[in-house]
């Protein structure tokens, strides 16, 4: 039997009771780029990002759909209301984008991740 090689990827779990809309902001080769949104179930996860990670940071935006609030921090990026991939974080409103806060990651350089949504966790946001 073949052995299967173990997964290195970004992966969100939202351990919360509420459906999550995730945006996602990092540095590629090209420079920084946000992605969003992916929708999560209550008690669902999700991978962001498949492969070994490249960057110790990343940052995201979340959104709780069914009892309001967000996790949000200071490291402001460009969203929108729609899917999207942005290239680049300065100009946000003149770009015709919004801007939102995202919280910071620092996974130290591991080359896979998890990160957990609950509801006592949010930055910026009500608990």
């Amino acid at each position: 039997m073949a052995a299967s090689p173990a997964k290195a990827d970004l992966r969100l779990c939202n351990m919360t009771s509420s459906r999550v809309g995730i945006a996602l902001g990092y540095r590629d080769a090209q420079g920084w780029v946000t992605e969003g949104w992916w929708n999560l179930t209550a008690r669902g996860c999700e991978t962001l990002l498949k492969g070994q990670l490249a960057g110790r940071f990343y940052y995201v935006y979340a959104i709780d759909y069914d009892r309001g609030g967000e996790w949000s921090g200071r490291s402001f990026m460009c969203t929108r209301e729609r899917e999207f991939t942005i290239r680049g974080t300065e100009d946000c409103l003149a770009r015709g984008f919004d801007r939102s806060g995202f919280f910071e990651v620092d996974t130290g350089e591991q080359k896979s991740w998890t990160i957990q949504l609950t509801e006592t966790n949010r930055p910026g946001g009500q608990p």
